[in-house]
């Protein structure tokens, strides 16, 4: 709480401007509804689900700054700080300085009313062991006796004094000067120093010592580890068993004072090449072109002949290199499209294959270039590495496997950008493995491939087929899809990729070729008479007989096929052509083949023709093939069943042609289903709302509206309290869920209600009746108090939720 209390002090102090700049960054604590005061805001910002969602985004300095002030214990001078980091010179303190602003532009670091620097109570929770340092000696020995401290000083040949108090403070001044320790420590018996110097350097988890009941445990040198512990030097936990810990003086004390903790604000080096805007774009537009067209023959495949679902989940390889072959276009190529797509809405599960959806007979009808911008946005935020095809044990992974959702993937991605984009202007990476230590600095918390021989060469090599990365440099496809400009990015589409071929050079072998990207329309009529043969920057196919009949399958008729071809023909058709399609035309539908449910058939011609102009069998679909046949659309049964009601007696046959003996059976009735545990309560109803795309839809905020509506409010609002004659709530909803969700704060409590009401998706951190504490996101909320019926993305499943066990709301970024 006194951090929050500090945070908000902090924020009420800021210009409207800079605070802008905070909401700018952290977008999650701003989401509707929107906070009314500093307080509230600065509430959501210090919750552990709103800072773990900064902490990818962060750069490597960064994150170490942050860990120093972890180990600092908070509040901390930025003196203490820079002497730690070792950014004692102009030079480093300049580099501190823009870290920290950074980090306070985030929330996360802020400096209070005495100058000090305080740090959001879950980042200093995110490190068990800042910098390998354990507890200082003062938190250590909160539990140890006045006898034991006494001990210790009289090991230490210094005077004990009176009181525990006295004693304690007695012990801390001593382990605070290291050269003390450091001598203390030389003079030391051999086993014990040895074991000091390596703890000094040693994570507290893996300690190489155990004292156990004032002994030290098996495996290591006993006399030494009692040295240690008869002075301060190691301190056993009372609370638990496990490892004797190492005060933070001391450790820090036997690293020396030329130990610093790790700064690195200058991201590595990488070998450059000048590289002008005229090459970067000639090679992103050809590998962009490229994609885009074998992109388009993938999905068309996929529109062709939908792809089968493997009973685990996912495109299996058989299934790819089908595709792949369809589309001639290698693995990752295929992968990367149908992730992309199937983001992006064109393609669809549909009971046990992947289907297109109506959103891609739309997107097919685009230009080629809007159909890249489509593609190049869903990879953009792909929460996965859409071309890794092998898992950590090498195991071979589906394409749409439907794995949960990866934030470091996505961060690997945003790091790719961020590299690039820091790279001098006309310069680019000689050789593109070289940007994976610069991702790494920019994003440390990115995750790269199992199967990437280098860091992050799926991520590059994914940028590099899509044309956002060419020549070592990012392309301007690349810069506009980094700063999420849509219209800029569809006009580089436009610049950069050429328009669709719309005719086709026809030749005597009976083959169609066509450079670059066909359009739509050309696509799909030689798809339809031909088969395609090659894709790429040119795309065959070969007319055949089978081709041929398959359109006249259709529908096609030969006059209207010719017809059509000349009109996209560069030159006249071809007359082997002319022939193949009046020859195969000649032999088409010389024998049919009619859909009949059933047969009937009899000796007398007269009496079926009867049958066949019956008005009340109309209903059976008889047509006469034959004097003495007729067939029906109807089932067997019907047709007899009507036969009959009409005075006729027929007969049923079986498929051997016997006639079939008819048995009345039994009748049984099904099983009834059991019933629901709880029917459905007086109070449903509330939610659902639009479901989860509705939260998507919703206006992005204003941050420099919002930052002076903060500061003109109150810095805190009061809770409604109706019955106490205070403000009434917002809605109805609220009341109903404060009433009921008792470990909720106000602010919760509002979040919580508007995602019921407005039917968006909402975080909520939830303890479950064995007292396991988990994360879930919840969409399509049905508020039954007290009770909160939801989709649980965690469970993938229906779930039921007590108010009353719900302990933190959180808002599910845009």
């Amino acid at each position: 709480m006194k951090s929050r209390s500090t945070l908000a002090t902090w924020l009420g102090s800021l210009d409207a401007s800079r605070l802008a700049r905070v909401l700018g960054t952290r977008r999650d604590a701003v989401a509707p509804p929107e906070p009314r005061s500093v307080g509230e805001l600065a509430d959501r910002l210090q919750r552990p689900g709103s800072v773990a969602l900064v902490l990818p985004r962060l750069a490597l300095p960064h994150l170490q700054v942050a860990e120093a002030l972890a180990a600092l214990r908070v509040p901390a001078s930025r003196d203490a700080l820079a002497e730690l980091l070792g950014a004692a010179d102009d030079q480093g303190i300049r580099e501190l300085a823009a870290v920290l602003e950074v980090l306070a532009d985030h929330a996360l670091v802020w400096p209070d009313g005495s100058r000090k620097l305080r740090m959001a109570g879950p980042l200093l929770q995110a490190w068990d062991a800042p910098l390998g340092l354990d507890a200082p000696l003062q938190e250590l020995l909160a539990g140890t006796t006045s006898d034991e401290l006494r001990g210790m000083l009289v090991a230490l040949d210094l005077k004990p004094p009176g009181t525990k108090a006295q004693r304690l403070a007695a012990l801390v001044e001593h382990h605070s000067d290291p050269e003390r320790i450091a001598a203390l420590v030389v003079k030391a018996p051999a086993a014990a120093r040895e074991l000091l110097e390596r703890r000094a350097v040693a994570a507290p988890e893996e300690p190489p010592q155990l004292i156990v009941f004032g002994r030290p445990g098996p495996g290591r040198e006993p006399d030494g580890a009692r040295w240690a512990a008869e002075r301060g030097l190691l301190i056993q936990d009372r609370h638990r068993y496990g490892p004797a810990r190492m005060p933070t003086e001391v450790a820090l004390a036997l690293r020396g004072p030329g130990w610093h903790a790790p700064f690195q604000p200058v991201p590595p080096s990488a070998g450059r090449a000048s590289v002008t805007p005229t090459e970067v774009d000639r090679e992103a537009s050809a590998a962009a072109a490229a994609f885009a067209a074998r992109a388009s023959s993938v999905l068309s495949a996929c529109s062709t002949a939908a792809p089968a679902r493997l009973k685990s989940g996912g495109i299996g390889a058989r299934e790819l290199a089908r595709i792949g072959k369809a589309a001639q276009a290698d693995d990752a190529v295929v992968r990367l499209t149908l992730e992309t797509a199937y983001a992006a809405g064109l393609l669809g599960r549909d009971g046990d294959r992947v289907a297109a959806t109506e959103a891609y007979d739309a997107w097919a009808e685009q230009e080629p270039p809007a159909q890249f911008a489509v593609l190049l946005q869903a990879w953009r935020d792909l929460p996965l590495t859409p071309t890794q095809a092998r898992d950590e044990d090498d195991k071979a992974l589906p394409a749409l496997g439907g794995a949960p959702p990866c934030g470091g993937c996505v961060q690997a991605r945003h790091g790719l950008f961020a590299a690039a984009a820091q790279l001098p202007e006309g310069q680019g990476v000689k050789i593109a493995s070289e940007l994976g230590p610069l991702i790494a600095w920019h994003r440390p918390l990115a995750d790269s491939s199992p199967q990437d021989g280098t860091p992050f060469a799926s991520v590059i090599r994914e940028a590099e087929l899509l044309g956002v990365l060419a020549r070592g440099a990012l392309s301007a496809i690349g810069l506009h899809l980094w700063t999420g400009d849509t219209e800029g990015l569809g006009i580089e589409c436009r610049r950069l990729l050429p328009s669709a071929t719309a005719a086709a050079r026809i030749g005597a072998d009976l083959t169609a070729v066509v450079t670059g990207t066909p359009s739509t329309r050309l696509a799909a009529l030689l798809d339809s008479v031909a088969d395609r043969e090659t894709s790429g920057t040119a795309s065959v196919w070969r007319f055949s007989a089978g081709s041929i009949r398959r359109a006249l399958d259709a529908g096609r008729v030969p006059e209207d096929i010719e017809a059509d071809l000349a009109a996209v023909a560069a030159g006249p058709l071809p007359q082997p052509l002319s022939y193949l399609i009046a020859d195969t035309a000649r032999g088409h539908g010389r024998v049919r083949v009619a859909p009949a449910a059933c047969v009937l058939h009899g000796d007398e011609p007269a009496l079926l023709a009867e049958l066949a102009a019956h008005r009340k069998l109309a209903k059976l679909g008889l047509r006469q093939l034959a004097p003495t046949v007729l067939i029906s659309r109807s089932p067997l049964d019907t047709t007899v069943a009507a036969l009959r009601a009409e005075g006729y007696a027929p007969v049923a046959e079986t498929a051997e042609g016997t006639v079939r003996v008819e048995k009345a059976r039994p009748r049984r009735a099904a099983p009834v289903p059991a019933p629901r545990g709880r029917g459905s309560g007086s109070a449903k109803g509330r939610g659902r709302g639009a479901g989860p795309r509705a939260a998507q839809a919703s206006a992005a905020v204003d941050s420099h509206a919002l930052a002076a509506q903060l500061l003109a409010a109150p810095p805190t609002i009061p809770e409604p309290a109706p019955f106490d004659g205070g403000v009434p709530y917002a809605t109805d909803t609220e009341e109903i869920v404060a009433g009921w969700a008792k470990h909720l704060q106000y602010g919760d409590v509002r979040q919580l209600a508007h995602a019921i009401d407005a039917g968006r998706a909402i975080t909520v951190e939830y303890v479950a009746t064995s007292g396991n504490r988990t994360v879930r996101t919840l969409s399509r909320l049905m508020l039954d108090p007290p009770y909160l019926e939801a989709w649980c993305q965690l469970r993938d499943a229906e779930r039921v939720f007590t108010l009353s066990r719900i302990h933190s709301v959180m808002s599910v970024p845009e």
